[in-house]
């Protein structure tokens, strides 16, 4: 019994002092090998890019709103502005209808009458232009379909093709943002731009 007892022990304690196997050694290692300090570097520079992405989109979200909120100021009388134009337009109307030989013939009550449409005209026009409302003035300007409305044309030599000389009815703008195009004519018949001079000249 003895020898069977000797005999089995030192199996027995060979078995207990084996080795781990491969896989669980290399387990081992690699949790002995990562640094807590590099671990709490990578949070914290985890972290940092995070708040970097979140400062950034808020940023442009202020920006954003208050690009919207200037627009909403500027831009907020648009529908009222353009209806008013026509009260504007019939003004105009009203004081162009006059030939300038009843202007200068008009009687007291006449005359006051003229000046005081014209006085509401120009009051009419300055309360615009402090909302940011101004008139287009395209005459001698060359036509731009953003801003001009072409009507007709008008047979001129002596002026650039394309050239405004006519307003029909006056165009508005609001801020950068077109209210009414003016409705213009245009000049045909004059000297065409040259295009490669101009640039040559500004160059």
């Amino acid at each position: 019994m003895t020898d069977e007892t000797n005999k089995n022990g030192p199996d027995t304690v060979a078995e207990a002092s084996m080795p781990e196997s491969a896989e669980e050694q290399i387990v081992v290692e690699n949790e002995a090998e990562v640094d807590p300090l590099d671990a709490l570097k990578a949070e914290n520079a985890d972290l940092r890019d995070r708040f970097l992405r979140l400062a950034a989109e808020m940023d442009n979200l202020r920006r954003r709103t208050d690009r919207e909120i200037k627009d909403a100021k500027s831009y907020a009388v648009t529908g009222f502005a353009r209806d008013m134009l026509s009260v504007s337009d019939n003004l105009r109307r009203a004081i162009e209808v006059l030939p300038e030989e009843a202007r200068t013939t008009a009687d007291a009550g006449l005359a006051a009458l003229i000046e005081g449409v014209e006085m509401t005209e120009r009051g009419m026009l300055a309360t615009m232009e402090r909302h940011g409302i101004r008139k287009i003035e395209p005459v001698g300007q060359k036509f731009d379909p953003n801003f001009h409305q072409a009507m007709f044309e008008v047979p001129n030599p002596d002026v650039p093709n394309n050239t405004v000389v006519q307003v029909v009815q006056a165009g508005y703008a609001i801020g950068d943002r077109v209210l009414r195009p003016a409705m213009v004519g245009v000049a045909k018949g004059g000297p065409k731009i040259d295009a490669t001079a101009d640039v040559a000249g500004k160059a």
